[in-house]
C-alpha cells in the first residue's frame, strides 16, 4: 500500500498569503486606471457630446500566466523580479471606433499628473509581422498601502474595434485553437 505524501497546509496557506499581498497593488492600480479612464469618458461625453471609447476592459494576470511568462523570458521566478520585469501584470484594454482616437485617448491619458509612462510601442505604425495593430502604453500609478507607497506597472492597450477583433482572432488562432489553420 502507497503511503499518503504528507501535506503542510501551513506552508500552503503562507505562500497563498503572500501571492496575495503581491497582486493586491496590482488590483489597486487596476481600479486607480479604470477611474481615471471613466473620469475621461464622462468628461468627453459631457463636453465634446462624443465619447471616443467604446469598451474598456481590465484584467489581472493569472499566476500560472505570470510565471510561464517569467520563465519564457529567462526572468528569476522570485516576486521580486517577477514585479521588476513582468510589466503587463494588470492591464487595460481600451477598444474605441476610429484611429483618430486612439491617439487622443493615448494623448489625455499621458497628460495625467500621477501616471508615469515609462514605454510607448506603436503597433499601429510598425504592426507586428502577424499584421497585430494596437498602442501599447506601460505606465506606472502610485498606489497608496497602509504603509507604503509602491509604483505599479500597468499596460494599456488602445485600439480601434477592427484592430479588436483582429487582436482576438489571431490570439485564439495562435494559443487556443489546435486544428489546422490554411497559411493565408
Amino acid at each position: 500500500m502507497k503511503a499518503k505524501a504528507a501535506i503542510d497546509f501551513n506552508a500552503i496557506k503562507y505562500a497563498k498569503e503572500e501571492l496575495d499581498r503581491f497582486m493586491m497593488p496590482y488590483k489597486l492600480a487596476l481600479d486607480e486606471v479604470n477611474t481615471k479612464i471613466d473620469s475621461l469618458k464622462q468628461e468627453l461625453q459631457y463636453v465634446n457630446d462624443y465619447n471616443p471609447l467604446e469598451h474598456v476592459k481590465s484584467r489581472l494576470k493569472s499566476p500560472n500566466s505570470i510565471l510561464r511568462k517569467a520563465d519564457k523570458k529567462g526572468y528569476d521566478l522570485s516576486l521580486i523580479s517577477i514585479k521588476e520585469n513582468i510589466r503587463d501584470i494588470a492591464g487595460v484594454r481600451i477598444t474605441c471606433s476610429f484611429m483618430s482616437d486612439i491617439y487622443l485617448i493615448s494623448e489625455m491619458l499621458q497628460k495625467q499628473k500621477d501616471m508615469t509612462v515609462v514605454d510607448c510601442k506603436d503597433y499601429i505604425q510598425s504592426p507586428k509581422p502577424n499584421g497585430y495593430r494596437s498602442l501599447h502604453l506601460i505606465i506606472q500609478v502610485p498606489v497608496l498601502m497602509s504603509h507604503r507607497e509602491d509604483r505599479v506597472f500597468v499596460e494599456i492597450q488602445i485600439r480601434t474595434i477592427a484592430m479588436d477583433v483582429w487582436a482576438s482572432l489571431e490570439h485564439k488562432i495562435y494559443y487556443k485553437y489546435d486544428g489546422y489553420i490554411p497559411k493565408e
